[in-house]
């Protein structure tokens, strides 16, 4: 049964080696799971938001102090700008033609993507341990 895939294959594709680069499956499930993750990560930080909004810094980084709330909010920056990522990566890929254009836009895709999950990061830990020098 393995070796029935490659006979739908025309023979010049098979000379040129052509197909699946093999990558396609893993991208699709990352997606989808970080997509997934992100539904109670976002529906939290909407209930959580407008008590947020209510208060002061000092209310907002006594809230981000408690370590159950400091994780979800760094879990929904890092899995965030990971699904974005993902998204983004597939809109480049399709409809960007030329090689060069394409790799510098998934270059800077990646780095804007780290860089803003890093800040996110840095911006949460920073107001989650100074809030007990307020």
């Amino acid at each position: 049964m393995a070796g029935t895939s490659s006979n739908f294959r025309t023979p010049l594709s098979r000379a040129r080696g052509l197909g699946a680069a093999k990558h396609g499956a893993g991208h699709f499930i990352a997606e989808r799971v970080s997509g997934i993750a992100l539904i109670p990560l976002v529906l939290w930080a909407a209930f959580s938001g407008p008590l947020l909004a209510k208060g002061d810094f000092a209310s907002a980084s006594t809230w981000l102090a408690q370590p159950l709330n400091a994780v979800l909010a760094g879990l929904l920056v890092a899995v965030g700008f990971f699904h974005l990522r993902l998204q983004l990566q597939v809109v480049v890929e399709d409809y960007i033609e030329g090689f060069v254009a394409k790799t510098g836009l998934l270059l800077l895709n990646l780095f804007v993507c780290v860089l803003g999950a890093a800040l996110g990061l840095f911006a949460i830990l920073k107001v989650a341990l100074m809030s007990g020098a307020l």
